[in-house]
This record gives structure tokens, C-alpha cells and sequence, in this order.
């Protein structure tokens, strides 16, 4: 059996942030369908640190790295162009780490947050009365609405609401843990191409 460490973008530089990061995507992926066959999710804290951490990595024999950061913006369809390396050296001026392959490498579109759009009544219940889901983006395909306005509707929408204005250090791994993974796969290709990756 293949061991998974997943690299991921996020938790900052406090360890309870990056514990609660570590939680947030431990909950989202056993709900996903690999629990009992979980990766050991590494939280780097920016997306630099993630691409440093992963490409120092030096894995066994039964061992497999893997990445996971925001894309930060539009990608090509992965049925037909999946080559994220490619994207995130036209973006990062990242290279592609000698002994790492495509398959190792996957990104969130265009940003986590873009996955919170694919689960509006996840999104609703957490923010209880005083939510607006009118302020959200209206594109279903979540992957094509820009960083900036997925951004700019979430906090729209949360303006007003009881539990207050999203804050990312306060809310982003605890609405991870609840949205359902499915509903982010349906409306995510790449989300769903890290999901089929990490099954065995």
C-alpha cells in the first residue's frame, strides 16, 4: 500500500491555524470517501512554502508526494489539457521538481474559496440569518469566476450576517470540514481530479 504526504497550501504560521487546517481537510476528505485510507496532510502556510516543502521532499519506495495550492486564477480543462505544472510555471515561475510527475500536482480553482461556491446551503446555514446568497457569484462553473469575485461575493454575503464577515483565519477550515464534497467535485473538474488521485 502507497503512502500519501499532501502538501497544502494554508494555516499560516500558527500552529492552531495549522492544526485546524490539518482538521478542515482530514473531515473534507473522509467525507470524500477516503477514510481509512487518509494521506498525512502537511499545512505549509503560504503557497511558496507548500511548492518549497514538496519539492524537497524525498520520498520511499512506498511512499508518494503530492501538492495541493490555489491555482490564483483560470486553468485549461483537465480532461484535455491536464498539465498543472505548466500553469503554475506560467503563473509562479514554478519548475517542475525533477522527480515529479503531473499526477503529483493539483490545484484548487481558482481559489479554496471557490470551492465554499459549489455548497451555497452549507454556506447559508453557517452564516445564518442576515446571509445574502444573492451576493455570490451566479456562474455554476465555480473554476471560471476570477479569485477577485469569488472574494468579493463571499464577503458581500457575509457582510451582514450573525456569525459575522468571513475571515479567512476564523472560518475557511471549519466551512472546509462541512461542505459536501460532492457537490465540489460536480462542479470542479480539478477538484474532482485530487479526489480520484488520492483513491486507490
Amino acid at each position: 500500500m502507497v503512502n500519501v504526504k499532501l502538501y497544502v497550501e494554508g494555516g499560516g504560521h500558527r500552529n492552531t491555524l495549522r492544526r485546524e487546517c490539518r482538521a478542515g481537510f482530514r473531515e473534507f476528505l473522509e467525507k470524500a470517501g477516503l477514510k481509512g485510507n487518509m494521506p498525512t496532510i502537511v499545512a505549509c502556510g503560504s503557497r511558496n512554502d507548500a511548492y518549497n516543502k514538496f519539492s524537497k521532499e524525498k520520498s520511499g519506495n512506498n511512499e508518494i508526494a503530492m501538492l495541493l495550492v490555489d491555482s490564483e486564477g483560470p486553468v485549461a480543462d483537465p480532461a484535455t489539457d491536464a498539465q498543472p505544472w505548466r500553469h503554475l510555471n506560467s503563473h509562479d515561475r514554478w519548475e517542475r521538481p525533477a522527480r515529479a510527475s503531473d499526477a503529483q500536482c493539483h490545484l484548487m480553482v481558482q481559489t479554496m474559496e471557490s470551492w465554499f461556491l459549489a455548497d451555497r446551503q452549507t454556506l447559508g446555514d453557517y452564516y445564518g440569518q442576515g446571509f445574502r446568497a444573492s451576493a455570490l457569484p451566479a456562474d455554476p462553473n465555480i473554476e471560471q469566476v476570477a479569485k477577485q469575485a469569488v472574494d468579493a461575493g463571499i464577503a458581500a454575503a457575509t457582510r451582514s450576517a450573525a456569525k459575522g464577515r468571513y475571515s479567512k483565519s476564523k472560518h475557511s477550515f471549519d466551512l472546509l470540514a462541512k461542505i459536501d464534497p460532492a457537490k465540489v467535485t460536480n462542479a470542479s473538474p480539478y477538484a474532482q481530479r485530487f479526489i480520484d488521485a488520492l483513491h486507490p
